[in-house]
């Protein structure tokens, strides 16, 4: 018989490089708070930003992680390391903390390094910046995510459904071809009407560049699983399928970036705490690949997409008013919550 302490050791496995991520993190963000106040009251209160930052990153990534699995799952036991170890890299340096830079250098028409003077000394200077192009990245994660959603649901090929009622007219509708680009970019214009007039050009080639960036993804992706030789490339193929991760994984960082700023506008906080929930989604991914969660709950899959429809949805709904970022997290774990208990219950290896 599995014992609860059995079952905690099997499962904490998958989260110990996490943890490590989470108190080395916390440390530093005390550090910082020390460093600017020189109070312990300073460094407390920044420990707890990153601290919040972290659990707000986790609830709207949530659906990241199942996602994620549902592309990990075929990659190389290789890959599958590396982007333990070289997307978490990317994910906090290039997406939580050296991306936001370059938005603030190219919108400011500065330097990355007087970005970066500017985030250290400025705060409030470069959060203005920051939220000024909100808009913009809205539009372009969103119209990225809505593809994903709809590419998945607008599949004439898809079997299982679990709302039969909407999924199963959406995967008849899949045999028209470029259907979703369609939608999402109806959908671009639709939302470019009701922005301030002054960006709706830049809420249009935002979302634009979303959706061409969403094709040229799938089509590096799909030249890369293009058998090479005699058979096909497992390895190269894991590369298409990585690169398309870390893009999606991109998408879903804008919202957690943008929203960040709400609660503090140290940029090495935002990084820490959002780094320390990417790393934890990042567990998380693993561990459903290793246990197969995704069959053990069969409708799992369909609540993340719809999860991500969701997000793309908000995402594009703030460019028009704000929508607070806990109610984006509670309704991606409210999804996915209830595909779980929807799902028939089938053994773990079944």
């Amino acid at each position: 018989m599995v014992t609860l302490n059995s079952m905690i050791r099997q499962n904490l496995k998958f989260f110990r490089g996490s943890l490590i991520v989470t108190l080395v993190g916390l440390a530093l963000a005390a550090a910082i708070g020390f460093y600017y106040h020189g109070t312990i009251s300073g460094a407390l209160q920044y420990f707890v930003l990153a601290l919040i930052l972290g659990v707000l990153e986790v609830s709207i990534s949530f659906d990241n992680a199942v996602v994620n699995a549902t592309v990990l799952k075929d990659m190389t036991h290789l890959w599958q390391k590396r982007f333990l170890t070289w997307g978490m890299v990317i994910a906090v340096f290039g997406m939580r903390l050296f991306f936001p830079l370059l938005i603030v250098a190219f919108v400011a028409h500065v330097g990355p390094f007087e970005a970066f003077r500017l985030a250290l000394f400025s705060p409030d200077q470069y959060a203005q910046i920051m939220l000024s192009v909100h808009h913009e990245v809205a539009a372009f994660g969103g119209s990225f995510l809505m593809l994903v959603a709809l590419k998945y649901f607008f599949n004439h090929e898809k079997e299982i459904h679990w709302i039969k009622m909407i999924e199963g007219p959406l995967s008849a509708m899949g045999k028209l071809e470029a259907i979703e680009v369609g939608v999402v970019l109806a959908v671009i214009y639709g939302v470019s009407r009701w922005v301030p007039e002054a960006e709706t050009l830049s809420v249009i080639y935002s979302g634009i560049a979303g959706v061409l960036t969403f094709l040229a993804v799938e089509g590096l992706s799909v030249f890369l699983r293009v058998p090479a030789g005699h058979g096909l490339d497992a390895h190269r193929a894991s590369l298409g399928m990585f690169l398309y991760l870390e893009v999606l994984d991109a998408s879903f960082s804008f919202d957690g970036v943008v929203g960040a700023f709400a609660i503090t506008n140290n940029l090495l906080i935002i990084s820490l705490g959002l780094g320390i929930g990417a790393m934890f989604v990042r567990s998380l991914t693993i561990m459903m690949v290793e246990k197969g969660t995704l069959q053990a709950f069969r409708y799992l899959e369909h609540g993340a997409f719809y999860a991500v429809a969701a997000l793309s949805g908000i995402m594009f709904l703030n460019t028009i008013v704000h929508v607070p970022e806990i109610v984006t997290g509670f309704i991606g774990v409210t999804l996915i919550a209830l595909s779980i208990y929807a799902s028939p219950r089938i053994p773990t290896g079944s």
